[in-house]
């Protein structure tokens, strides 16, 4: 019978573990089919050791402590095994914590109170916090046990009726040994509690109630020396009750613990507040001045803004042609196609079929013609959820459309007569100026995927050409070989018996997970903070993935902090074979937390000099980064601690107007020059600020994208006494201009909408240029298209068709020669953009000649027949 009872237990235990089973083999596999099994070992042998450590000495000292007890119920044993393996499994979730104490590196810098590095309260403290806490779960847990069993033991005896016995006597009816088991318990918890006020010494680091965060005068001065008073009270008491467990049952031993614990919290809880309330506050800035200081040192160096260089910028607006055409560089890539619109359009012209997806829009530049170019680029996704509802079978999902294709890509700086982008990488398959893409599957994504299994019997769709279907075979390396033992366990994992009977798999099928590359990312190393916007690069012909990766912690001192954090460093650039699916972490800055994970994962990571120098090239300073670093800077620039407690000089993020609503302006990039550098035009995330509720415009910050200058942060101060105008005052002007805003209203008021895209702030040299872009959007198709640039310089505001023709008219440039129907059939447009851009035409005419506009109606007619004659043609042809 006994041994019926453990085969059962066993089998139980197999049902509710084999899951879990199954996922631990075959994620061990995928870790192996990237060369990181050794990372996938470390963190599984060390989350096993922490689960048997945990849930050995939980139980050892659990039934040593039963014991004790004497003749205690035999059932109180099963529950400490099962409270053990609780224990065990809540143990084992702080792998990443112990394996970062034991790999503890310094950061060179040590904190003003008490003199400890900061990798002390990185690394140590954390692991310090959770070894109190398992103590202290551990002797709460036996000390209930214990008080529980006693009570089961003697409950006759403490069932009493008032009118016959005396609490004396329910007291001498307890035993002995539970007087003195009971005692020592509370020994040990109130030595416990002494320690733990020596380790809220260092929270005080970390106070958020003063004037700055961080410990301030009444935490150093009042809530300190009471820590010490606290943790000597509580080891007084210690000794009290380990002298009342070793049979010392004086009454005044409780009453002396009574009095000393009440006492001590409550002068430990009044001095505090009149330190604060009749010293502090009457003389705030005085007695708070060192430590501001240290919250706007420590807080710049936790989120490296310690070495900015800061230079002035004095506003001139002496700009001439001449000027304008000796920084090409810059006005040829000032971008007037805001993403979100151009999302939209690139979803019109370039998904080709319902199942191909474009997820976002990134910024970039690449090399063509010898020129650097600033372009906008996407990748066209897989999203098998557009299929019909009958297409979606197990084969059609898993083996069938495995993939995208391609990408489109177009410069931010130009549009076709129609208000649409000029590609230079666009259609199936793609058509590319930049020289063939040689691997332009898209295996792995940003958008929802699910496993997909190649090399089967079944031909993979590749692309669409007209009416026929392109199929493909998998010719990589990416997926984990379904051999007989990973196909019944992935069969598990994914619940799919399909996998294990499907007749279409094959010896050398391969089955793909983690395709979402931000998890596949993390799934690696789970231990790093990702950037929320990967971006696509093409190199060598080849995709892959550029994530930011970031290593953070909220436990630097004095730092301000941001969310959950309140340190930070974009240390990892994570690079994924977008055909292939292999990750690379290249480390960037050898932050210590990094060097940490280096320590503890050795083949996880590569320096940042073995990153391909083509992959190196599309590096950018990441705009979560620079997004947090500039919120934080708009008070810590002030480094004077007088300036920063008055908030003299308080900045913030402007503003501007998108389709009809008020939003913070977001950084962007630029190519541009800084001035007086030399290194020429550099591509650079600028992030403009204005004074706390001002309009104007105080200073402008940047961060440089291109080597050797990566990741250096300038900050450009205007003078305090000149106007500069602000995001909200250009778009003031532009509303305010009688020309500008009878077209939006007329636009507005024959079903279209306007769409008024990021105003751009373009330094240069020592002045500023503001670019807006107009999009006009028909309520019926959903197709923006760039109808106007609104171009501000000095006093000038002028809104052309181009932003060719609006510098022009203020610098006195040649204007741009109108494309004729050759020029439109080089570009080599597919006839379904032809038609596109007729219907435009057409839209646009019929809008002029309701509006009297005759020239331009006859502009557009014009425009409309070349586009009719390029289409005749191309249909003769």
């Amino acid at each position: 019978m006994r041994f019926e009872r453990g085969v059962f237990l066993a089998l139980m235990l197999f049902l509710v573990f084999s899951g879990q089973i199954a996922y631990i083999l075959t994620e061990w596999r995928w870790f192996a089919t990237l060369d990181y099994s050794s990372v996938y070992e470390t963190m599984i042998t060390t989350r096993i050791a922490l689960f048997l450590v945990a849930t050995i000495a939980f139980g050892a000292v659990s039934l040593a402590n039963l014991r004790l007890i004497g003749n205690r119920p035999r059932h109180l044993s099963w529950a400490v095994v099962l409270i053990s393996i609780f224990f065990g499994l809540v143990a084992q979730q702080g792998w990443e914590r112990v394996l970062l104490a034991l790999n503890a590196q310094p950061f060179g810098v040590a904190d003003p109170l008490f003199g400890m590095d900061i990798g002390f309260f990185v690394f140590t403290l954390p692991f310090l916090w959770s070894f109190w806490y398992a103590i202290f779960f551990v002797v709460m847990v036996n000390l209930a046990i214990t008080a529980g069993a006693y009570l089961y033991l003697h409950a006759d005896r403490l069932i009493f009726d008032p009118a016959e016995r005396d609490y004396a006597e329910i007291a001498r009816s307890i035993p002995e040994r539970a007087f003195g088991h009971i005692g020592a318990l509370l020994g040990i918890l109130a030595l416990l509690f002494s320690l733990r006020y020596l380790l809220d010494r260092y929270e005080i680091l970390y106070s958020g109630g003063g004037v700055v965060f961080g410990a301030g005068y009444a935490d150093v001065y009042a809530r300190l020396p009471f820590l010490y008073v606290f943790a000597a009270v509580a080891l007084f008491a210690a000794v009290l009750l380990f002298l009342f467990a070793a049979g010392k049952r004086s009454s005044k031993i409780p009453l002396a613990i009574a009095v000393l614990v009440v006492g001590a919290g409550a002068a430990g809880t009044i001095y505090p507040l009149v330190i604060q309330q009749y010293s502090v506050s009457p003389n705030e800035l005085s007695l708070e001045r060192p430590f501001i200081a240290h919250n706007i040192n420590y807080t710049l160096q936790a989120y490296g803004l310690d070495n900015i260089e800061v230079r002035d910028f004095p506003v001139d607006y002496n700009l001439t042609g001449a000027d304008i055409r000796r920084n090409a560089e810059t006005v040829d890539n000032i971008r007037i196609w805001d993403w979100r619109p151009l999302l939209t359009t690139y979803k019109q012209l370039q998904e080709i079929r319902l199942y191909y997806e474009f997820m976002d829009v990134d910024v970039d530049r690449y090399e063509i013609d010898g020129k650097k170019r600033q372009v906008m680029l996407s990748a066209r996704e897989i999203s098998t959820d557009r299929l019909p509802e009958q297409a979606k079978t197990w084969q059609n999902l898993h083996l069938f459309y495995t993939h995208g294709y391609g990408i489109a890509m177009s410069p931010v700086n130009a549009a076709t007569a129609e208000g649409l982008p000029e590609f230079f990488i666009k259609n199936l398959p793609p058509e590319s100026i930049l020289g063939d893409i040689t691997r332009p599957e898209i295996y792995y994504g940003e958008g929802r995927m699910d496993y997909v299994i190649v090399n089967t019997n079944v031909l993979e769709f590749d692309y669409p050409m007209g009416d026929q279907n392109v199929y493909t075979t998998y010719a990589g390396t990416g997926g984990v070989l379904l051999d007989p033992l990973m196909k019944l366990l992935m069969a598990y994992r994914h619940m799919s018996p399909k996998i294990l009977l499907s007749n279409e798999l094959t010896r050398e099928s391969r089955i793909m997970i983690h395709r979402n590359i931000l998890e596949r990312a993390r799934t690696v190393a789970p231990f790093l903070a990702y950037d929320r916007d990967p971006y696509i690069v093409l190199e060598g012909g080849r995709l892959f993935w550029i994530i930011d990766a970031y290593t953070i912690s909220d436990r630097y001192p004095y730092s301000e902090p941001t969310g959950r954090f309140n340190y930070i460093r974009n240390s990892v650039k994570v690079a994924v074979d977008a055909y292939n699916g292999t990750v690379y972490y290249y480390v960037v800055e050898d932050d210590p937390i990094v060097k940490a994970y280096e320590a503890i994962f050795p083949d996880l990571f590569q320096p940042i000099g073995s990153m391909p120098e083509g992959l190196m090239a599309h590096m950018r300073y990441p705009v979560d980064l620079f997004s947090i670093q500039a919120g934080i800077y708009q008070n810590y620039h002030m480094t004077d601690p007088q300036i920063f407690y008055n908030k003299e000089d308080a900045w913030e993020t402007p503003m501007e107007i998108y389709q009809g609503g008020r939003q913070p302006v977001e950084p962007y990039y630029v190519i541009m020059k800084i001035p007086e550098s030399e290194f020429g035009e550099e591509f650079m995330l600028i992030q403009p600020f204005t004074p706390r509720s001002r309009n104007n415009m105080i200073a402008w910050m940047s961060a440089i994208c291109d080597q050797p200058n990566y990741g250096d942060i300038l900050v450009y101060r205007f003078p305090k006494d000149q106007l500069v105008f602000g995001p909200m005052q250009i778009e003031a002007r532009i509303d305010q201009s009688t020309e500008i805003s009878e077209q939006l209203t007329l636009w507005d008021q024959m079903g279209s909408t306007v769409i008024r895209g990021n105003l751009l702030v373009i330094p240069i040299d020592n002045s500023l240029l503001y670019v807006e872009p107009l999009y006009l959007r028909a309520d019926i198709g959903e197709l923006p298209e760039l109808r106007r640039v609104v171009v501000s310089y000095g006093n000038r505001l002028v809104m052309e068709e181009t932003l060719e023709a609006a510098l022009g008219q203020i610098f006195d440039l040649a204007p741009e020669v109108q494309r004729t129907a050759t020029e439109i059939e080089r570009d080599e447009l597919s006839s379904e953009e032809l038609i596109v851009r007729a219907g435009s035409h057409y839209r646009a005419a019929q809008e002029e000649l309701r509006a009297g506009n005759w020239a331009e109606y006859g502009e557009e007619i014009e425009r409309l027949g070349e586009v009719i004659r390029a289409l005749e043609e191309r249909s003769r042809g």
